[in-house]
């Protein structure tokens, strides 16, 4: 006789999705990787014939070799730093929200794939339904809403689409600035620094204009405040984050400043820029500077290597005297406390 008293356990699926990274950091990985990241029609805008030429024919074959290099210096023995950062939150995190919910983590690009993560809970361990979290505290088209996008293509493929919880951008999250500025000031009470340098990921002046239907840009201090206007505005998102972080850590507008990494290519990118603000930073006087990026939850190549070396080596040749890179939040028990609380939505 079948067990009347037996009871199928439906649990809530957690996808923690990041950017993602390559497989190893040899060459033809590398390619590959990029060749998945820039085909996305959300992180080249141009058409998909142009973008094939230029992805296939001159940025993976000149670029692949120059980022493997890259990748090479943070590489560790357990693999990519990003995806090793990310597999520990989401074990922690796991452990925070309890056994109703199943937590994974996933990548855009590279692995684990959305769409393996997905099978996974959906196929073999029959989740009911899901929350996905980009893990991007600010909204941008090229990488909260590729992920929303691709994990829609997915599941459009399924007769059966389970109900799904999109966690937005939670830049001025409470958690999330306590949880930077907590970790931030166990570095700054030791380092003593002149000055603080919030850097973020960089963007195309089009993608920001695009999120507001041109208002970037069309006025002076258009990132001065938050408004409908620019609500979804990935640069005033930064400004003000960097806002939040500086009133928690007590920092006068004098103290700290915010600039904008990682561009790519000769069209605008959002200003000012991190290799630029270092000499205008040595200039006024600054010789301790530490550096925080508030654009990235996981400590990763555009933390480790493109700060963490490149900007330290710019630094120590201006002639600066010390440089700290603060932490990402990784696995911080105080940001797996706040993440908790944004994914149950408390």
């Amino acid at each position: 006789m079948a067990n009347n008293n037996s009871k199928s356990v439906f649990r809530t699926g957690v996808i923690l999705v990041n950017i993602g990274t390559p497989d190893s950091p040899s060459v033809p990985d590398v390619r590959r990787y990029l060749r998945e990241f820039l085909t996305d029609p959300r992180v080249l805008t141009m058409s998909k014939v142009a973008r094939w030429l230029l992805v296939n024919l001159i940025i993976a074959p000149l670029r692949g070799p120059k980022s493997a290099r890259a990748y090479k210096t943070i590489w560790t023995t357990r693999g990519s730093p990003l995806r090793e950062h990310g597999e520990k939150l989401a074990v922690a995190l796991q452990e925070n929200i309890g056994s109703a919910y199943v937590v994974r983590l996933a990548m855009r690009y590279g692995n684990p794939s959305l769409e393996a993560v997905l099978t996974e809970l959906l196929d073999h361990l029959k989740v009911e339904d899901l929350v996905l979290v980009p893990m991007y505290p600010q909204y941008s088209s090229s990488a909260t809403g590729s992920s929303i996008e691709k994990l829609n293509d997915l599941l459009a493929q399924r007769a059966v689409i389970p109900a799904v919880r999109v966690v937005g951008d939670f830049y001025d999250d409470t958690g999330f600035i306590s949880s930077s500025a907590s970790l931030a000031e166990q570095w700054l009470a030791s380092f003593n620094p002149d000055h603080l340098l919030m850097s973020y990921h960089g963007l195309p002046e089009m993608h920001v204009k695009a999120s507001t239907d041109g208002y970037c840009f069309s006025e002076n201090k258009c990132c001065a405040q938050l408004t409908t206007k620019n609500r979804f505005c990935y640069r005033a998102q930064c400004f003000e984050t960097s806002r939040l972080l500086a009133r928690a850590l007590g920092l006068s507008e004098q103290k700290y400043s915010v600039s904008f990494q990682s561009r790519l290519g000769r069209i605008p990118w959002i200003q000012p820029f991190t290799d630029k603000i270092l000499a205008e930073l040595y200039e006024r006087g600054v010789r301790r500077l530490a550096v925080t990026v508030p654009s990235f939850v996981s400590d990763c190549l555009e933390t480790l290597e493109e700060i963490g070396d490149r900007a330290r080596a710019d630094w120590m040749a201006l002639g600066g005297e010390a440089f700290i890179l603060i932490p990402c939040l990784n696995s911080d028990p105080r940001w797996v406390e706040s993440l908790g609380k944004i994914v149950l939505g408390r």
